[in-house]
């Protein structure tokens, strides 16, 4: 069963940036799913996915680290599951079904970096896929001298 979940700006034109990419990583998704089925761990499908992206020719960091700052100062430090191609920030479940919890700790990966779109991807019984987007020109609290704070610039 395929599921989207819109985020901001529900079904508009600038919802759908970067639209062919995420379009490639719901395919090798939907392979990896349909090879190993449901009920492995999250690690599993993180590593087959890995795999999949990559034979697809996509570029993709495993593991990709995004520091957080409030005021200036480093108050921690998150890791989103799949960074592919420099520009989608892909989290990954393997749950019996998304919670508001896992939108928003996407919605957080897009809103501590330079990012401006997100796949989250269940793995569980009922396949789930939500896109979400965060405009950079609507990340107003971050300081204008350093707007993203990635690790990895």
């Amino acid at each position: 069963m395929r599921k989207y979940g819109i985020g901001i700006n529900e079904g508009s034109e600038i919802e759908m940036i970067h639209k062919d990419l995420t379009d490639k990583i719901i395919a090798c998704f939907y392979k990896v799913y349909n090879t190993l089925g449901y009920g492995f761990l999250e690690k599993v499908y993180e590593n087959a996915l890995v795999h999949e992206l990559r034979k697809n020719g996509m570029q993709v960091n495993p593991q990709f680290p995004i520091r957080v700052f409030y005021d200036g100062i480093h108050v921690g430090e998150y890791f989103a599951d799949l960074l592919v191609d420099d520009t989608v920030i892909v989290e990954l479940k393997a749950a019996t079904a998304m919670s508001s919890e896992h939108i928003l700790q996407l919605q957080n990966y897009l809103k501590a970096t330079n990012k401006e779109v997100g796949l989250l991807l269940n793995f569980g019984q009922q396949l789930e896929i939500r896109r979400k987007t965060f405009l950079n020109q609507d990340k107003s609290f971050i300081n204008p001298q350093n707007p993203v704070h990635p690790v990895h610039p």
